[in-house]
């Protein structure tokens, strides 16, 4: 009998088949539905839906209260914050069934989404984006963008570490990390 890698509070559903990688934490009163896929060492909190067909990678962080519905990916790294939430049919019905339209929903690599934020679906959230508390994004989120409101608009970008940047004529720098970026042809990238 293998012996799981991972760890799955007791009032906890696993739905198989599914792939849950190494170090992951499951917590109290969450569902993993089949088919799903969890890297490693993610932590999944309590009250949580993972729907089927969801991938999330490695190290992915979500809080209380969140479905992950079919149709979206997480990339390494990304936070998802309490009671954040994901669509995946842009015009559902009770009475009409519309699994086959299924909207596809990215959120790339060191992504954050804050506490309440709703994700349209069919639309990406760029690489290391941060995406504020209550947020509405009802469009495609740039690499390291800040967006807040509703719906949301960008109101400046933020280093890998999280921080906002401060901007000079598209040239970015950290004032935590000191890291530095520069924009060219709409997209923030860091210097070399």
């Amino acid at each position: 009998m293998d012996e799981k890698k991972y760890f799955a509070h007791e009032s906890s559903y696993i739905d198989e088949p599914c792939q849950i990688g190494e170090g992951t934490k499951i917590w109290h009163f969450s569902h993993i539905m089949k088919n799903s896929t969890i890297g490693k060492n993610c932590n999944i909190g309590q009250n949580v839906v993972i729907s089927p067909e969801v991938i999330l990678g490695n190290n992915v962080k979500i809080q209380n209260n969140v479905s992950v519905y079919t149709g979206v990916i997480c990339e390494d790294d990304v936070f998802l914050g309490p009671s954040c939430v994901f669509t995946n049919v842009i015009n559902p019905r009770s009475f009409i069934e519309r699994k086959d339209e299924y909207k596809k929903t990215t959120i790339k690599k060191g992504a954050s989404i804050g506490a309440n934020a709703t994700i349209v679906c069919g639309y990406n959230i760029g690489r290391y984006a941060f995406i504020g508390a209550g947020a509405v994004v009802t469009k495609d989120v740039p690499d390291h963008a800040l967006a807040v409101g509703n719906p949301a608009k960008i109101i400046g970008y933020v280093c890998e570490c999280g921080n906002k940047l401060n901007n000079d004529k598209d040239n970015y720098t950290c004032q935590s990390c000191n890291k530095k970026y520069e924009m060219a042809n709409g997209n923030l990238n860091p210097k070399e």
